[in-house]
C-alpha cells in the first residue's frame, strides 16, 4: 500500500467516526475503503474493520453516557436486547463471510451500501416529521423516549431482539459496524435520534467483539493497518459526538445518502 493510501484511508476514516456518531452510518465508509483501497481478501477486510468498531463503540458509548442519552432504564434494556442477539448473529454472519468469495463479498456491500442509502433517507422523512430539534420523539410513540412503540414490553423486547440478532448478522458478515442498521431502524419504531445513535453504540461494542473473535480466530485481521485507520477514527467519533448534540444533522444525512448510493454502485461494479 502506497503512502498516498495511506493518507486517503486516515482521512476517511475519520469521517466515518464522524459519521458513527452523528447519524449513525459511518462505519461502511471504512469498510468499503478498505475494499478497495487495499489487498485485503474479504474476511481481513471485515476483520480488520470489526477490530476497529470494539473501540469506536466503547468511545462512543462513553460520550453518550456523559450527554445522557443513556441515563434512562429504557435505554440500557434496549441497548441490553439488542446485544445479546446480537452477539449471536455477528458469530453466524463471520462464518458465512468465511465461506464467501470476494466477488459474493463486493456484490453484499454494494447492495448494503445501497440499501442503507434508503435507510437513511426514510429516516430523513421520518424525523423530519419532527420539530426539528435533534434528539426529539416522532410523533406516533406511545411514550416519548420509549425504545419502541407498543403496548407491552415483551413485545418491545422481542421486536428489539430481532432487529439486533439481523443487524448482528449483517455487521459480522460484512463488517460494516452496527449503528448502520440499528439507528435508522429504531428511529423509524419511534426512538429519539440521539438516543438511538446512543443505544446503538453499545450494540456495536458486543457485535464488533464477537465478530472481531471469530475473524482474529481465522486469521483474518490485519492488526498494523487496524491501527492506522482506528485511531483517527476514534478522533472522529469524539467530533462526530460534538456535531450531533450543536447541529441539526438533517442536511448531512441527505448528503450521506447520496454518498452511500454512489459508493455503493462504485463497490458492486
Amino acid at each position: 500500500m502506497t503512502w498516498t493510501s495511506g493518507i486517503v484511508l486516515v482521512l476517511i476514516a475519520l469521517l466515518a467516526g464522524v459519521g458513527i456518531t452523528t447519524v449513525g452510518p459511518g462505519g461502511v465508509f471504512l469498510t468499503a475503503a478498505l475494499f478497495g483501497i487495499t489487498s485485503l481478501s474479504s474476511a481481513a477486510v471485515a476483520g480488520t474493520a470489526s477490530a476497529t468498531f470494539v473501540a469506536t463503540g466503547l468511545v462512543g458509548a462513553g460520550t453518550y453516557v456523559w450527554s445522557g442519552e443513556l441515563a434512562t432504564r429504557a435505554s440500557w434494556e434496549a441497548a441490553l436486547a439488542l446485544s445479546g442477539a446480537g452477539a449471536v448473529g455477528a458469530l453466524t454472519g463471520t462464518l458465512l463471510n468465511l465461506q464467501a468469495s470476494d466477488q459474493l463479498f463486493g456484490d453484499l456491500l454494494g447492495a448494503f451500501l445501497v440499501s442503507t442509502a434508503g435507510l437513511v433517507v426514510y429516516r430523513e422523512y421520518v424525523s423530519g416529521r419532527t420539530d426539528g430539534i435533534p434528539g426529539s420523539s416522532v410523533p406516533g410513540s406511545s411514550v416519548p423516549g420509549s425504545s419502541v412503540p407498543g403496548s407491552s414490553s415483551s413485545l418491545r423486547r422481542g421486536i428489539l431482539t430481532a432487529v439486533g440478532g439481523g443487524v448482528g448478522v449483517l455487521s459480522g458478515l460484512l463488517g460494516v459496524g452496527g449503528p448502520v442498521i440499528a439507528v435508522p431502524t429504531l428511529v423509524s419504531f419511534g426512538m429519539p435520534m440521539l438516543r438511538a445513535v446512543a443505544v446503538a453504540q453499545v450494540q456495536s461494542v458486543f457485535l464488533a467483539l464477537f465478530a472481531a473473535v471469530g475473524y482474529g480466530a481465522a486469521g483474518a485481521i490485519d492488526f498494523s493497518l487496524a491501527l492506522l485507520v482506528g485511531v483517527p477514527q476514534l478522533f472522529g467519533v469524539v467530533i462526530g459526538w460534538g456535531v450531533a448534540h450543536r447541529v441539526s444533522p438533517s442536511r448531512l444525512r441527505i448528503a450521506l445518502a447520496v454518498v452511500l448510493a454512489v459508493a455503493g454502485t462504485v463497490v458492486a461494479l
